[in-house]
């Protein structure tokens, strides 16, 4: 794992960055909570998604948005940050132009952020969510309309903060639009932070992911029998054979 500083829309943007050596490896953007309680790249959740999303073989990136950390910037509580991960995105593929697949996957305020993302990127190929704060005052996910992307949305059962109804009920509601798959991973006994949960949340999303790159075809084609991305990872990777909750 790398230090990496880059340039973000305000000053310079700090984040962790993995490289896969898996040619043609797909990419994912990890995107942390909510600053001003304390969310950093380095929250638990965010380095169990970072961790698993390595697992399986991916480049990936988290970085911390703007005011914390190195990072450079103002807080603003949702376009700049968006921006902040716009610039994080180009910056990936910068470095990754062979990448057959992208992700994006957010937790909690990361995730509000994500899905906005999402819709001004039609390059991302699939996302992951965790608690997305649905029915919080301000965070309305009404711009998901339609939802470019399948993905999954996990909750778990004893949020005190983001309200698991409303989390159901926007996936249905995502589900219920055409041409996507929109799937609800509920977590029982899981608080906000997914304490004690999050083996079971590295592997239900490893599960998820590769279920998802099984049934996707590159976009990009190479002469000859070339592997794909996928048949890699597969060979690489177990996603029911993770580390203990002790690395988490």
């Amino acid at each position: 794992m790398t230090e990496i500083l880059f340039n973000g829309p305000e000053g310079r943007l700090e984040g962790r960055y993995h490289q896969s050596e898996i040619p043609g490896a797909p990419i994912a953007l990890i995107l942390h909570p909510q600053p001003l309680h304390g969310g950093t790249m380095n929250n638990k959740v965010v380095y169990t998604l970072f961790h698993c999303f390595q697992a399986m073989g991916f480049s990936v990136l988290r970085f911390n948005f703007r005011s914390v950390g190195r990072s450079q910037g103002k807080f603003e509580g949702g376009p700049g940050e968006l921006a902040d991960a716009t610039a994080a995105l180009d910056w990936l593929q910068s470095v990754n132009p062979e990448a057959k697949q992208c992700w994006i996957a957010g937790y909690s305020f990361g995730a509000w952020i994500g899905m906005q993302l999402l819709m001004r990127r039609p390059d991302i190929n699939g996302f992951i969510s965790l608690s997305p704060p649905a029915g919080e005052k301000g965070k309305d996910f009404t711009f998901l309309a339609p939802c470019p992307a399948s993905g999954l949305i996990m909750q778990g059962s004893a949020d005190d903060i983001v309200n698991p109804d409303a989390v159901a009920s926007l996936a249905k509601r995502l589900n219920n639009q055409k041409h996507i798959n929109v799937e609800f991973a509920r977590i029982e006994d899981a608080d906000h932070m997914y304490n004690n949960k999050l083996v079971e949340v590295h592997k239900t999303i490893g599960q998820y992911v590769i279920g998802a790159l099984r049934k996707k075809t590159p976009v990009k084609k190479k002469r000859g029998r070339r592997k794909k991305a996928v048949e890699l990872i597969e060979d690489h990777t177990d996603p029911t054979d993770f580390s203990s909750d002790n690395e988490f």
